[in-house]
């Protein structure tokens, strides 16, 4: 390796992607190529970085297998800020395989660390947990080490767990403090005050107030029936049941919480439930079937009972009004941001650009769906698009007036 090259690799790890240009913006050798692929990363220009990648893979050749895998982590890393997540995840496997196998230590970290994060942002928290438990990330470079405990703090933020979360940050900004990355500091920075934003909004009978996400956590702890719109299901305790799959008994659930200990009339839950002004004598009859099957998947936690005017939560222990260890027996809460495309917003809201194909894959729904509700957010003037056809992505202002880890795919768990 010559002095220019080892200058460069050096300003890199330190983030200085300017200084490492100035060493090898004018050579084309691979080693260049792929530094500058790295430095073009830094500054913000990922489709430039993964071309300039995938010619200094090509230039190594197949006998220099070392060289070629640690192009193809820096690329699996820009197709992560691109939220590109049409690849097979077995390559990026088989690069760190092969770094374990000449003692690349750090880079096959990172390589680990990389197909956590993605995990991350398709939303498979448990898959995430599980790999990163598995690294051994303490002994690492400090830089490595803020990486990781990033990444155990958002999984622990999107399971509601703050104080784990708060621990990780602490651990994390330790780490990045050592490692003297301002890109580093200023992540934790920016997770560190997601956790002192509003986080969801509680609903009591058209009052709101708004919750952090530590007061979420207690809520869910105080033994109380959360109906939980942020997720769409009902939580007690460690108990969830999720019903994001039948809206017509959640819409119910609900209308009836937001108004309990009151009742709520048989027209407005039609209204709620079926979204019509003019119920008839079909609705009020599915009115009954709906109400039947929440009183019998809620039968635990609360009875549904009729009233003169319509229906109210009951709960299950008594006739008259009880409460949890929190004073309180049903709390509802509602997502910071209105509307049926809250998690659509939450993704876009860190940034970065996404294609439509990697939305509907951390989203689990399909493309047309997505299409359909971007088109209804680029009309609110809610995101924009850059690019044309294939190569279009996604963006959206920053939310910065709250946190949108509540509305994340998977944020909390299903156990």
């Amino acid at each position: 390796m010559d002095s220019l090259i080892a200058a460069a690799a050096r300003f890199l790890a330190a983030g200085d992607a300017v200084e490492a240009l100035k060493r090898v913006a004018l050579r084309d050798d691979p080693p260049a190529l792929a530094l500058r692929g790295i430095a073009m990363a830094q500054l913000g220009e990922l489709p430039r970085a993964r071309e300039l990648l995938r010619r200094a893979a090509r230039g190594f050749g197949v006998r220099e297998e070392l060289a070629r895998a640690r192009c193809v982590v820096a690329e699996a890393e820009v197709a992560l800020a691109l939220r590109d997540f049409g690849g097979s995840p077995r390559a990026l496997t088989a690069a760190a395989a092969t770094l374990d196998a000449h003692a690349d230590r750090g880079n096959a970290l990172h390589a680990r660390l990389i197909a956590v994060r993605r995990l991350l942002l398709l939303g498979r928290l448990d898959e995430a947990a599980a790999a990163l438990n598995g690294l051994g990330a303490r002994q690492a470079s400090p830089s490595l080490q803020a990486v990781a405990e990033l990444a155990a703090a958002e999984i622990a933020l999107r399971s509601l767990r703050t104080v784990a979360a708060r621990a990780a940050l602490a651990r994390a900004d330790e780490a990045a403090e050592r490692a003297r990355v301002p890109a580093l500091r200023a992540e934790v920075a920016e997770v560190r005050a997601a956790l002192e934003r509003p986080a969801a909004r509680r609903v009591d009978a058209g009052r709101e107030q708004p919750l952090h996400l530590d007061e979420v956590e207690a809520l869910h702890a105080s033994g109380a029936l959360v109906i939980d719109a942020c997720r769409r299901g009902l939580r007690a305790g460690t108990a969830w049941l999720p019903l994001a799959r039948r809206p017509v008994l959640f819409a119910l659930a609900r209308a009836l919480g937001e108004a309990w200990p009151a009742d709520v009339h048989r027209n407005e839950l039609i209204a709620h439930a079926f979204r019509t002004r003019r119920p008839n004598e079909t609705h009020r009859a599915r009115l009954r079937v709906e109400i039947g099957r929440l009183r019998a998947l809620a039968a635990l936690w609360v009875r549904v009972e009729a009233t003169e005017r319509g229906y109210a939560f009951v709960p299950a222990d008594t006739r008259g009004p009880a409460h949890s260890a929190s004073g309180e027996h049903v709390v509802v809460i509602a997502p910071p941001i209105d509307g049926d495309q809250a998690s659509l917003v939450a993704l876009l809201a860190d940034g970065a650009p996404w294609s439509t194909s990697a939305l509907a894959l951390a989203l689990g729904a399909s493309q047309r769906t997505v299409q359909r509700a971007l088109a209804e957010l680029e009309a609110a003037g809610r995101a924009r698009s850059i690019g044309k056809a294939r190569a279009r992505r996604w963006l959206a202002p920053p939310l910065a007036g709250f946190t949108t880890i509540l509305l994340l795919p998977a944020a909390l768990p299903l156990g």
